[in-house]
């Protein structure tokens, strides 16, 4: 199987194709823009911008992929409300262009989406729940999720949410890190305890992303982890797993803080579906620590 994988010097990308390198029946062509941030090895790496369609073509049309796992986006809530124009070439038009390169070489088409397209007013929720996005960004992905659903082409659309892990050189930060640093350095720290989420290791999420890819299976997946946790929540257990002083962290309400894109209230995915058809199982969030401590110590 051949695996065209977009937006690779990212968290997920990257994980991808660190999986993939112990796979030795999959093919990867790793791509993304400029210089590549991989550890070197047995992939193919390509400079491509999803959002020029020429590239695109160009790079799918002379590899002829059986999948391609998109995982390029413009992730970041408040930039996308700030920037509506650039949220949109990124997480609507790259996928356009991707479809319709995709159409010339069959590809199976998996695309990563997010929790943010439901509203928060009734989670956790389950595949067919009905969408209803609070923010640009939340629109964007619903309507590239929209796009593939009237391509006629093969996929699946993966829903996920507050991934969280270390990238190979350490140039990304999450919640996780965030707490961790902030109180290595004494520092008071606000943390949101209204809103829930069910946060999810990177590398469960790669090892969804490619047990999906393996089965072509089609159709809207929910992929995340298994504990349903305020931001709060997260900080604690956080801080009681580095063993760092918890009285820094303060509860807070969201409505302290101003920001440019409304949150939905409570997401959380429910599993059962992943779990029955793809056998897909994530850790628990302490488990999940205990994978990054490894990591940082390994780093």
């Amino acid at each position: 199987m051949k695996v065209l994988i977009t937006g690779t010097n990212g968290l997920l990308g990257q994980k991808l194709v660190k999986l993939y390198e112990t796979n030795e029946g999959v093919d990867v062509i790793a791509t993304a823009r400029g210089a590549n941030r991989n550890p070197f090895g047995s992939y193919t790496y390509e400079q491509m911008d999803v959002t020029v369609a020429s590239e695109v073509v160009k790079i799918i049309s002379k590899h002829q992929p059986d999948v391609v796992i998109n995982t390029a986006a413009m992730t970041h809530v408040d930039q996308c409300e700030q920037d509506p124009d650039t949220c949109q070439k990124l997480n609507v038009d790259a996928v356009r262009n991707l479809i319709e390169s995709c159409q010339e070489t069959n590809s199976f088409v998996v695309h990563l989406s997010t929790d943010f397209i439901f509203d928060g007013e009734d989670g956790p929720y389950v595949e067919d729940d009905l969408p209803n996005p609070l923010s640009k960004y939340a629109e964007s992905k619903l309507e590239s999720e929209q796009l593939l659903a009237s391509s006629g082409l093969k996929h699946a659309i993966v829903r996920t949410m507050l991934v969280y892990g270390i990238v190979h050189d350490m140039s990304r930060s999450n919640i996780i890190l965030w707490v961790k640093k902030s109180l290595e350095k004494k520092q008071l720290i606000k943390v949101v305890n209204d809103q829930w989420r069910t946060p999810t290791l990177a590398e469960d999420l790669a090892k969804g992303c490619a047990l999906i890819a393996e089965k072509r299976a089609e159709g809207v997946w929910h992929i995340s982890g298994k504990d349903l946790l305020t931001p709060y929540d997260i900080a604690i257990a956080t801080a009681e797993y580095f063993d760092l002083d918890k009285s820094l962290i303060e509860k807070a309400d969201g409505s302290i803080f101003t920001q440019p894109a409304k949150r939905p209230a409570k997401t959380g995915f429910i599993l059962d579906k992943a779990r029955r058809e793809l056998g897909f199982e994530p850790v628990s969030f302490k488990e999940g620590l205990a994978i990054l401590k490894s990591q940082l110590e390994n780093a």
